[in-house]
C-alpha cells in the first residue's frame, strides 16, 4: 500500500491525503468507541439510571461526537467511485485506509474561536471537528491503484476493481 494518495487541491500548491494502515484506524476507532460509550453512561446517569434508554443515549452521544459522513457509491467501468460529504476537511485533516473489500475515512479537525470577548455570549452551538466512517464496498478491489481528489468538502475516491478470478477446468488423466 502507498502512503499517500495524491488529492489535487483546488489551490494552487498539490495537497496528499494521508493513507494509512487499517490498523491505525481501528485503533483510533477503538478510541472513538470508547469517548460515546463514556458519554452515553454519563447520560445514563442523569437519566437517574433508568433501563430502557441504552440505544437513545448511544445515539446522542454518537450525534454529539462524530460529525456525520454522507457518503455515495457508484460501480461502472471496471471501478468503483465512492464520494464522501466532508465539508470543512483538507487533505492534511483526513486519513483514509483501503482494503480490498473495505474503506475507513477518518479525519479531525481543530476550530479555533476568537478568544476576545467582544459581548456576552448567549448560546453558540458548534459542529463536532470529528468524523468516521466505514463503508463495505461492493466487490474487491485494487487499493494500490486508487487516486482520490479532494474539492469543495467532497472527497471522491476512484477505485479499481480487482481482476476477477475465473474458475479454470483441469483435466484430470489417469496415471
Amino acid at each position: 500500500m502507498t502512503d499517500k494518495l495524491f488529492v489535487p487541491s483546488t489551490m494552487s500548491s498539490p495537497a496528499s491525503l494521508k493513507v494509512v494502515e487499517p490498523r491505525t484506524l481501528l485503533d483510533h476507532m477503538n478510541e472513538v468507541y470508547d469517548s460515546i460509550a463514556r458519554r452515553a453512561f454519563m447520560m445514563f446517569e442523569l437519566d437517574g439510571g433508568s433501563p430502557g434508554h441504552d440505544l437513545d443515549h448511544w445515539f446522542k452521544a454518537e450525534q454529539e461526537l462524530l460529525h456525520p459522513v454522507h457518503v455515495g457509491i457508484t460501480d461502472a467501468d471496471g471501478s468503483i467511485t465512492v464520494k464522501a460529504e466532508v465539508p470543512g476537511f483538507n487533505a492534511d485533516d483526513l486519513q483514509v485506509s483501503l482494503e480490498p473489500n473495505r474503506l475507513t475515512i477518518a479525519g479531525k479537525k481543530s476550530t479555533s474561536y476568537d478568544n476576545q470577548k467582544k459581548a456576552d455570549t448567549v448560546y453558540q452551538e458548534r459542529c463536532s471537528g470529528e468524523i468516521l466512517r466505514v463503508v463495505d464496498l461492493p466487490t474487491e478491489v485494487e487499493a494500490s491503484k486508487a487516486s482520490a481528489t479532494l474539492k469543495n468538502g467532497v472527497l471522491e475516491l476512484m477505485i479499481p476493481k480487482a481482476a476477477e478470478m475465473r474458475a479454470t477446468r483441469v483435466a484430470v488423466r489417469a496415471a
